[in-house]
């Protein structure tokens, strides 16, 4: 029990203690955090010197070893990124869609591609006919009023004149 009486003690604040100098306080603080920081600094070098030495000692096999992971590493990207291309040729699919396929094997990228398409295709039983059409060309010009019936091509042929040069 006497810790119990010490620590609310502790967390009452002293009427008789002066009011802290705030403006002290924090430039305490502000120092303490610039020695930090520069400490850090001087131990960010060094541990590049250290990376740096450790490289140096590093034997042939190993970095040889550390260069063949890398290649492994490359290597399995690509042949994910083929496995994708292949599946989405056969499927049909834009790049855009082909880049969002997800899987390891074959069979996997084929099903994400099967899903994808379903997900996007237009329900059943329903035509396409919202489908985008090329526009027919009405052209006229401003000032010629909508209810000028347009000539037609006979009439125009029968307007061009005809005569010799």
């Amino acid at each position: 029990m006497p810790d119990d009486e010490q620590t609310q003690r502790d967390d009452e604040p002293d009427d008789d203690q002066p009011d802290k100098d705030w403006r002290a306080e924090a430039d305490k603080w502000k120092r303490l955090s610039r020695e930090n920081e520069a400490k850090a600094k001087a131990n960010a070098g060094a541990a590049k010197r250290l990376a740096e030495i450790e490289e140096s000692q590093k034997s042939e096999q190993q970095k040889l070893a550390d260069a063949q992971k890398a290649f492994e590493e490359r290597a399995l990207k690509a042949e994910r990124e083929a496995a994708r291309l292949r599946v989405g040729i056969k499927k049909g699919l834009t790049e855009v869609q082909v880049r969002r396929l997800v899987g390891d094997t074959d069979e996997e990228l084929e099903a994400d591609a099967d899903e994808l398409l379903a997900t996007f295709a237009p329900p059943e039983g329903e035509a396409d006919t919202d489908l985008p059409r090329r526009p027919r060309e009405r052209l006229r010009p401003g000032a010629r009023p909508e209810a000028e019936p347009e000539p037609s091509v006979k009439e125009i042929v029968a307007a061009i004149p005809r005569g010799g040069f």
